[in-house]
């Protein structure tokens, strides 16, 4: 997974929001670890506005699947860069289909102390500071609750706008 461009490792669902209001276009998308089940990643796209969330997992024979829509039936693919490349054309079972990637990339750093990573897409980009401790690997785990993957999840992320000064470089949320 680390060797995906679009994963952004454990940002969380607020970073991962973030980092697609900030490129703003439908059909741009991250993958990024799941805070919430183990061993499952997921995958986000901008749609209209809102983040679809969709979660990734790897099955017991190797395969990759996303859950996606219900009544879409749920394809098995070998490698993870397969499955996102299927997703990338339209009526597949995701809101929008992936259309921009936004991309994670190590830039420097000590692999012991943390490094910079940078969210990159087509026209902006943006510097974080993350441990290099927290990217590998999500937590393993045997069993997901019932009941977790049945729908996308979906959140709008926040707007941001300049405040009314305009002396103040500061943001604030609409």
């Amino acid at each position: 997974m680390e060797s995906l461009a679009v994963f952004h490792g454990p940002i969380g669902m607020e970073e991962g929001e973030r980092r697609l209001a900030q490129d703003g276009r439908d059909g741009c998308y991250l993958v990024r670890t799941s805070g919430t089940v183990a061993g499952s990643y997921c995958l986000c796209v901008l749609c209209g506005g809102y983040v679809y969330t969709y979660r990734l997992h790897k099955d017991s024979d190797g395969s990759w699947a996303a859950e996606t829509t219900p009544g879409v039936k749920k394809r098995h693919f070998r490698h993870i860069k397969s499955l996102i490349s299927a997703f990338q054309k339209p009526g597949q079972g995701l809101a929008m289909p992936l259309l921009y990637p936004v991309t994670a990339e190590l830039r420097a750093g000590d692999r012991g102390t943390g490094a910079l990573l940078t969210a990159r897409s087509r026209t902006k980009s943006h510097l974080l500071r993350a441990s290099n401790s927290l990217l590998p690997h999500p937590p393993r785990s045997e069993e997901t609750p019932s009941g977790v993957r049945d729908r996308p999840q979906i959140h709008r992320p926040p707007q941001y706008e300049l405040s009314e000064s305009r002396a103040s470089p500061w943001f604030r949320l609409q």
